[in-house]
């Protein structure tokens, strides 16, 4: 079966509405992409200007492109991490594709967001014999004291087989909920429950399996474990930093088509150190905005440790959210200070997540809280990306729907 078959047939049976790509050569199906119709309702969106001018025009064919990322999959439609999700995906031009990696009771390696979210992505809550292994059971709403619905059910908690009899869901639970049902009924608006029944739970050799068949690359996050580690008083976190690189060599997968991802600076310098093959383009995600209020007021003074710090360690690849490498001046968007100390270290930049806020009419929330001031539109998407690639020069940006930088990658002549 050639592989545009193999994209397309489960998409198909999950009726995606993307339109049909022409039937071609074998050998250059793998670099088609099939954008929909969403990146034209951005443009059309968009303040009227040069920008809109320029992308109004650009209408195909489309190609994969590594710039394109693809967050957990396509989360704005399909349930994460998923192998459907996955595929959509690729369907849309996605080059790289991510794996979230977190390990079962048995250590086995599993793709999950967090090592703790199965009670939010999952229909654990309400499968009984499975929800008693929950680190937490559910726990309803109580409207008088004030305390939010809450359960706690960890991918350590279940074997992989026990994982893998687990049905996906859209990530999400309901805070007021008083039963399971209402807590597991908690979609956005702005989200679809319309690919849940057929979404499959991928193991990350099921991943790399997929990613491999499909002529992509790949971007594993080792997540932190919400477990005390060493786990079980034996698995240590290099354990698991190795096991993770373990599982391309011996599929064979070429390291300069990982990028190996850690939210810990100590799993990119073990990388570093123990696999400099796959380190030298490990990606180290910088979440420090939400511990140094350093970065909240982008005083580089106080930033531990520094852009030349980091570079001076050997990272390569910084990947911060959105909102840190830009700044709203003179009602547009510009390159943050950040992105500026970045850069002059010589630092490759990745953002995230883009496509992950919903509509963007009150300003986009966490990841456009730099560029609220003039954010008041969907198509502030696309202006977002512009400054990211062409004034910034980010090598990838991650997105939750990955025709809107697959369309923008193409229209700009990007990889």
């Amino acid at each position: 079966m050639p592989l545009f078959m193999s994209i397309r047939l489960p998409l198909a049976a999950l009726a995606l509405s993307l339109s049909v790509v022409p039937p071609v050569a074998a050998q250059e199906v793998s670099r088609l992409a099939d954008v929909g119709p969403r990146p034209f309702h951005l443009v059309d969106t968009m303040k009227d200007g040069p920008l809109k001018d320029q992308l109004a025009q650009c209408k195909g064919p489309f190609t994969t492109k590594n710039f394109s990322i693809s967050h957990r999959g396509a989360p704005l439609q399909f349930p994460e991490h998923t192998r459907e999700g996955y595929l959509a995906a690729a369907q849309m031009g996605a080059g790289v594709i991510e794996c979230d990696v977190a390990f079962t009771k048995d250590r086995e390696l599993v793709c999950r967001h967090a090592q703790c979210d199965l009670h939010t992505t999952t229909d654990i809550l309400a499968r009984p014999e499975l929800a008693s292994k929950c680190s937490q059971g559910f726990q309803p709403a109580d409207p008088v004291t004030g305390r939010k619905a809450s359960a706690k059910c960890c991918t350590s908690d279940l074997t992989l087989a026990e994982f893998r009899s687990l049905k996906p869901k859209m990530d999400a639970g309901n805070p007021n909920a008083t039963t399971v049902a209402d807590y597991m009924n908690a979609t956005p608006r702005w989200r679809t429950d319309l690919y849940v029944d057929r979404a499959t739970l991928m193991s990350h050799k099921d991943y790399i399996e997929l990613v491999k068949s499909l002529g992509l690359k790949f971007t594993p996050e080792l997540k932190a474990p919400e477990v005390t580690m060493p786990f079980e008083g034996s698995y240590t976190q290099q354990d698991y930093a190795q096991q993770l690189i373990n599982e391309y060599k011996a599929a064979g997968i070429d390291p300069k088509d990982v990028y190996a991802q850690s939210f810990q600076l100590d799993d990119v310098l073990y990388w570093l150190k123990a696999e400099p093959a796959f380190g030298a383009q490990a990606v180290y995600l910088d979440g420090r905005d939400e511990t140094d209020t350093g970065f909240d007021n982008m005083k580089a003074e106080t930033w531990k440790p520094s852009m030349q710090e980091l570079a001076d360690k050997g990272v390569k690849i910084l990947a911060p959210p959105l909102w840190m490498l830009v700044t709203a001046k003179d009602g547009k968007i510009v390159p943050s200070l950040y992105a500026q100390e970045a850069k002059k270290a010589s630092l490759g930049l990745i953002a995230w997540s883009l496509e992950r806020s919903g509509p963007l009419k009150d300003g986009g929330g966490y990841y456009y809280q730099s560029i609220k001031s003039v954010t008041d539109r969907d198509g502030d998407t696309l202006s977002l990306l512009d400054v990211l690639a062409r004034d910034i020069g980010v090598i990838g940006v991650f997105s939750d729907w990955p025709a809107t930088t697959t369309f923008y990658a193409n229209c700009m002549k990007l990889n």
